[in-house]
């Protein structure tokens, strides 16, 4: 697959961001913390390649840099309460040498306890705003992140990434393993029904909750690059990756079509609950996400013809846009809870 292309931030969407104050001016931009002048390969635990490099600067950029990176913390995790930075400081920053977008990560540090923190400066990039706010929006989970200009800022979302979840966590209790690929289920039907691509396992994460009787699972997406992006039907199922097959054949070891069934008309009705809960700021984001270009037109008429064949409609013939897919996916998946929610 080809490197995916920037799609910019355009104005209807720039102006949903300050509506709902996503939009913050920022002390630094992504462009200032490219001015670095050194990196070192960053290992793991085991000695291996992360893929990310260490960066550092010279003298007379680290003081600024250091200063904005901190009072960008503050706006993300303080409501822009300065009064906290003399405790924080910046331990490490890090630069992705894959994806689509280059992130820095930057490692906060408070030294009053040495806890630290993640998150993130990257390329702004309009699918995967729109990603971010639809997970925001229709998913069980909050996720904190802020725009300003060409920049993009988001919190560190914790967890084990999915391919060292698959490499050490699935030898368990045969309880926690129908746990396991029930929340699996979940997700690919939540990523399905909102048109989230690329769920291999490396992008997205599992949150572990002990529990009175084994743990509860979370499987959260990380990567919201692909929102309503490529043209393949498949693209937009994890099940269908074959990073993900330990997962599977967990569950095709433990739950049987009735249980699935289940588990995906459970995930639905969550879905139009959130909907019928945020109603005007869900309709605002889909009418803006209709009328913005978020693929090439040869993507969006790939799409419609497999979601028309998977639906057995032809529904999507009237989509002009990647988010008229989206809506109409929505309504189709959603049915009764998404008709209550935007009647004309």
């Amino acid at each position: 697959m080809k490197k995916k292309v920037i799609v910019p931030v355009r104005p209807p969407l720039r102006a949903y961001l300050r509506k709902h104050r996503r939009e913050v001016k920022l002390p630094l931009q992504y462009e200032d913390l490219n001015r670095f002048q050194q990196t070192v390969s960053l290992l793991n635990h085991a000695g291996e390649d992360t893929l990310w490099q260490t960066i550092f600067y010279d003298e007379h950029e680290r003081t600024p840099v250091m200063k904005g990176l901190k009072e960008i913390y503050a706006l993300l995790r303080m409501g822009g309460d300065m009064s906290a930075l003399e405790h924080l400081e910046v331990d490490r920053i890090d630069y992705c040498l894959f994806g689509n977008t280059n992130p820095f990560r930057v490692r906060i540090i408070n030294r009053l306890n040495d806890n630290y923190d993640h998150y993130y400066v990257k390329k702004t990039d309009a699918n995967r705003v729109y990603g971010l706010e639809l997970e925001e929006l229709l998913s069980p989970e909050s996720v904190s992140y802020m725009v300003d200009g060409d920049t993009l800022i988001e919190e560190h979302i914790a967890g084990i990434p999915g391919d060292d979840f698959f490499r050490s966590n699935l030898d368990d209790t045969v309880f926690n393993q129908i746990r396991m690929a029930k929340e699996f289920v979940k997700f690919n039907e939540r990523c399905f029904v909102r048109l989230l691509g690329d769920m291999r396992a490396y992008n997205y994460v599992i949150d572990i909750t002990p529990d009175i009787e084994g743990s509860q699972f979370r499987f959260r997406a990380i990567d919201f690059d692909q929102q309503c992006y490529e043209g393949k039907k498949s693209f937009y199922l994890p099940q269908y990756f074959k990073e993900n097959y330990p997962i599977i054949n967990l569950g095709i070891q433990h739950i049987g079509p009735p249980a699935v069934r289940q588990y995906q008309l459970e995930e639905r009705a969550m879905i139009g609950a959130r909907i019928r809960v945020g109603n005007r700021r869900v309709r605002d984001l889909l009418k803006i996400i209709s009328e913005d270009e978020v693929s090439s037109p040869a993507k969006t008429q790939q799409l419609k013809e497999e979601l028309n064949a998977h639906h057995e409609t032809r529904r999507f013939d009237r989509c002009t846009s990647m988010g008229d897919v989206l809506q109409t996916q929505l309504r189709l998946a959603l049915q009764k809870e998404f008709y209550q929610s935007f009647k004309d």
